[in-house]
């Protein structure tokens, strides 16, 4: 296989799968060479046949784990099987290549039912298009791979009862699925609020799903919007979404939360990383910042005091806007007014403040992990900023924040690079991409630390 070819395929069938990764580089390679390898600094070394004299190399900005390692060397050597049929159709290329990551990720989550979980993925695929009394459907299914029920039936396979109209009505994925057999036929109906609690890393709406999941249960659910998403081990491991699939790297990303700083406490750090987890599958986007400890006064200077939430912080802008109202430049400048002669008990009542009043009675005097999970994804995913103190003091949400001046980018994004600089800012973007940034002191700019969706 020439290098553009092989380039073109990790760039464009590898790569989407790692939000985020990119090939930053080769480096000489012998055939005692393996062709997929753990390199320096968590990185990932590539290349199609043992004999060949380079190795791409890949990098993130979160370091590849070794699982996520072996599933990659899984998806080459099923990419590179596909390249050898010479297929020239673009369309079925496409199909082949989607079919051999599928066929990978199902290894990686399976080593005794992988050929009925990829069967299960495509039988829920054929719905993706497909709408039942005009509307599209949801599906909640779990491959139970440590049973194989007696008694087989070929119609109560998941290749029969898929395909028919009525099993889009017996499940959805949040509260309910059908449950399968290692072979793929069907073992029964679950009801999911009545799975015990135990702790998961998921979207929120799917808590009760990814209960369920456990060491040998995988879930598959498919949503309305199409997207699939691959639960085990009670936490979501892959999605499809828009198409791409990616995987998830859930407690590496909380520990960058971390800006690597010991002040910061992981409870904030994993609420802030669920709530992103939540908008990023609400349709919303949103912007979330995680200060450092002692940067919350030179954060203020991009939040508008009709914004604040927190009495401390109020006191602290106000002291800011006193001192911009004695410059000579702002003397009677009535934009001053209201901030400089009022306390916060008498300013959060004045016409200005109604959202800031209202989100105030709603969360009292709660820190942000002390919050409702759903309440926290709620003022996440209004229009503006939720900046988050050091030891979880709600500043502000749905801030309107002052970006740098000549920033090129769009409104969001401005703010959450313009943040970047106090801790760590993080975008979820309406399609649902993650990006987290701080700020790169030796560059002079904010610069992405992890990306996931």
């Amino acid at each position: 296989m020439e290098k553009e070819q092989f380039i073109g395929i990790v760039e464009g069938i590898l790569l989407p799968l790692f939000t985020g990764s990119k090939i930053v580089g080769e480096e000489e390679s012998t055939a005692r060479d393996s062709e997929v390898a753990q390199g320096a600094s968590g990185t990932v070394l590539i290349k199609p046949y043992k004999q060949d004299e380079y190795r791409l190399i890949v990098k993130r900005n979160q370091p590849f784990k070794s699982n996520e390692v072996s599933i990659i060397k899984s998806i080459m050597s099923e990419l590179i099987k596909v390249s050898e049929f010479n297929i020239t159709e673009p369309t079925y290329l496409k199909r082949m290549q989607t079919t051999a990551i599928e066929k990978a990720i199902c290894n990686s989550l399976s080593e005794t039912a992988s050929e009925t979980l990829l069967g299960l993925i495509n039988a829920l695929g054929h719905w993706v298009d497909r709408t039942y009394e005009g509307r599209r459907t949801s599906f909640g299914i779990v491959l139970n791979e440590s049973t194989s029920i007696q008694n087989k039936m070929d119609n109560l396979k998941y290749s029969s009862v898929l395909q028919s109209d009525f099993s889009a009505l017996l499940s959805d994925g949040r509260l309910s699925c059908l449950e399968f057999d290692k072979d793929g036929y069907i073992m029964g109906h679950l009801i999911m609020e009545r799975i015990r609690y135990a702790p998961t890393l998921c979207p929120y709406d799917f808590i009760n799903f990814a209960r369920l999941c456990n060491e040998k249960r995988i879930g598959i659910a498919l949503l309305e919007s199409g997207d699939m998403l691959l639960f085990k081990n009670r936490e979501l491991m892959f999605a499809r979404r828009r198409g791409v699939w990616n995987s998830y790297s859930h407690e590496e990303i909380i520990q960058l939360l971390s800006n690597r700083s010991s002040h910061t406490i992981k409870e904030i750090r994993r609420a802030i990383y669920y709530t992103a987890l939540d908008v990023s599958f609400s349709g919303c986007g949103g912007c979330i910042v995680y200060l450092n400890k002692d940067k919350s006064e030179q954060a203020l200077s991009h939040i508008n005091a009709y914004d604040i939430l927190s009495e401390k912080h109020y006191e602290i802008k106000r002291e800011m806007e006193k001192e911009e109202a004695g410059k000579l430049y702002n003397l009677d400048n009535p934009d001053y007014e209201e901030v400089v002669n009022n306390d916060f008990s008498a300013f959060i009542q004045s016409s200005n403040c109604v959202k800031s009043a209202t989100i105030l009675k709603i969360i009292g005097n709660k820190k942000f992990h002390e919050l409702n999970r759903k309440l926290r994804e709620e003022l996440v995913a209004m229009d503006g900023a939720t900046i988050v103190d050091y030891d979880g003091t709600i500043i502000a949400t749905g801030a309107i924040i002052k970006i740098e001046a000549g920033s090129k980018a769009g409104g969001r994004l401005a703010a959450t690079k313009t943040l970047a600089r106090y801790g760590v800012a993080i975008k979820i973007s309406q399609d649902g991409i993650i990006q987290g940034y701080t700020y790169d002191k030796k560059a002079f700019k904010a610069r992405n630390v992890f990306s996931v969706g």
